[in-house]
């Protein structure tokens, strides 16, 4: 599984590279059980760093989707907050 996730994590940094200027504007995307704590632990991931955060709660209320936008200074900072976050909450869904 480490050799799968290393090589979306490679293709995502040549991805970013490639196709945006630093630092910029970069929309993280993430999708979790509604679960209070694990909402809070990714705001915390997020916290004091000027990110503007949007929660939108699945029809049924069973699954909360998370908006971040936030100035990233490289691709090297946005994978590190994608494995921060996906190391501190299971089954959640990177976007």
């Amino acid at each position: 599984m480490d050799h799968i996730n290393n090589n979306f994590y490679k293709n995502l940094n040549q991805l970013l590279e490639s196709t945006s200027e630093w630092p910029c504007e970069y929309l993280f995307k993430f999708i979790v059980k509604s679960d209070k704590s694990k909402i809070k632990v990714i705001e915390s991931i997020f916290d004091n760093i000027g990110a503007i955060i949007k929660k939108k709660q699945s029809r049924n209320n069973n699954f909360t989707s998370i908006s971040i936008n936030v100035i990233m200074e490289n691709p090297t900072n946005v994978i590190e907050k994608y494995k921060e976050v996906s190391k501190k909450i299971d089954d959640v869904i990177l976007l």
